[in-house]
């Protein structure tokens, strides 16, 4: 688990803004749920089978002994606070949300035991075209930011009954090939046999190229369903390509699942991933209800757009700073960086006191364009002096509304956008 600093959180409330703006345009409303929910939401939603569940939820017993977990992602909580506020009865709902999940992972570049998501949540929506939007959602975003490279990889789970059948042909081709599998795919071949197809060493990955695909198990509906869906994204223009071994992670999911990848990030290439979970409200005690939803994880994506030195054009730099030395004038100071501040402009106070040398030293370093600089004479007078600290003006005696005014007419307040840095 890691602090987040002031520097680097710059980048993360510019890509929480454009994801709040894309979310907006596309009428979707945020929902937020505790941290900590009932174990049994997990066990029931995720799958007791799951490497999530098993291995890696942070949970204990609270003083009222009741068996508590730390949300380790975001989904299964929507689900309960949809049926519990009664907002399936309300028709469709089309939610997101963002925040900090927690699983007992291997630390590693871009994945720490707390972990933060934004993802998305379409509830009640049975269309092929609720899949092709919801992927389409995440893509225009993660262009928005900037993301190089990007890939989406698209299967098919197919309905419960295509999976089922799927999973006794897997069985039994694992079991005539179990020598050959790493320890872990052979304890997964009678609690979670798809979780094989989605191993990540090399000589079960090589194995299982000639193992039975789930698209070969497809029945016709689910078949027709998943044809839908690819000429869906093809009329939007979003290039993807099949994958019979995406599976993801969690049992939730049925037909269409996918993954948005990039080329930069080497082997933990996921950005986003997620698919439609038509069974998961009703497994938690609601009505059968088709769903579809993706989450995208933040400290992934940060290291990409880190390593391909993007940033925000707002930068933390101030816009101008307030010096001021002597009673009197600090007092004014005071006054005068409140009402900069309400104009609109990113001001930063020097409130040390020290010599006039020293504090324009300071504001130099800040990246600041504009000193607003009180002294006694200054104070004296009701004025303020407006220095342009890279001499690109000069220096001024003013009134602070035309000092202000001033510097809005040259440095235009907090807005948005993103650079490539030099």
């Amino acid at each position: 688990m890691v602090d987040l600093l002031p520097e680097p959180l710059a980048l993360w409330q510019h890509v929480e803004a454009t994801a709040r703006a894309h979310f907006r345009r596309a009428m979707v409303q945020e929902i937020r749920t505790p941290l900590l929910e009932v174990t049994e939401l997990f066990a029931r939603g995720i799958g007791e089978a799951t490497d999530v569940v098993g291995k890696e939820m942070y949970t204990f017993l609270d003083r009222g002994e009741r068996s508590c977990t730390l949300r380790p992602e975001g989904t299964a909580s929507v689900v309960r606070a949809a049926l519990e506020h009664g907002l399936l009865s309300q028709g469709p709902q089309r939610l997101w949300y963002s925040g900090p999940m927690f699983r007992y992972e291997r630390p590693q570049a871009g994945r720490q035991r707390q972990f933060h998501q934004i993802g998305l949540e379409l509830l009640g929506q049975a269309s092929p075209r609720s899949d092709a939007e919801a992927i389409a959602i995440a893509w225009d975003l993660l262009q928005d930011l900037g993301v190089q490279g990007l890939a989406l990889e698209i299967n098919s789970l197919g309905a419960p009954e295509d999976r089922q059948a799927y999973r006794q042909a897997l069985v039994a081709w694992l079991r005539q090939r179990a020598e050959a599998l790493d320890p872990d795919s052979r304890q997964r071949i009678d609690t979670n046999p798809l979780r094989v197809l989605d191993s990540k060493v090399p000589a079960t990955q090589a194995l299982l190229a000639d193992a039975p695909t789930l698209l070969e198990a497809l029945g016709l509906e689910s078949a027709a369903r998943f044809g839908q869906v690819q000429a869906l994204l093809q009329e939007l223009a979003i290039p993807f390509r099949l994958n019979p071994r995406l599976v993801r992670g969690l049992d939730y999911y049925s037909h269409t699942a996918f993954e948005i990848t990039s080329d930069q990030l080497g082997a933990q290439a996921t950005v986003c991933g997620g698919g439609r979970y038509d069974g998961l409200v009703e497994q938690l005690g609601g009505p059968p209800t088709p769903a579809i939803g993706w989450a995208l994880g933040m400290e992934r994506l940060l290291l990409l757009l880190s390593q391909q030195q993007t940033q925000p054009v707002e930068a933390s730099a101030p816009q101008a700073c307030v010096l001021s030395r002597g009673a009197a004038a600090e007092a004014r100071a005071l006054q005068l960086a409140r009402r900069a501040r309400s104009a609109g402009l990113r001001v930063e106070l020097d409130l040390t006191g020290a010599a006039f040398g020293k504090q324009f030293r300071r504001a130099d370093r800040s990246g600041a364009r504009w000193a607003l600089v009180i002294g006694e004479e200054e104070a004296a007078a009701g004025r303020v002096r407006l220095k342009d600290l890279r001499g690109e003006d000069p220096e001024q005696l003013l009134e602070a509304a035309a000092a202000i005014a001033r510097i809005q007419a040259t440095q235009p307040p907090a807005g948005g956008g993103t650079a490539k840095l030099a």
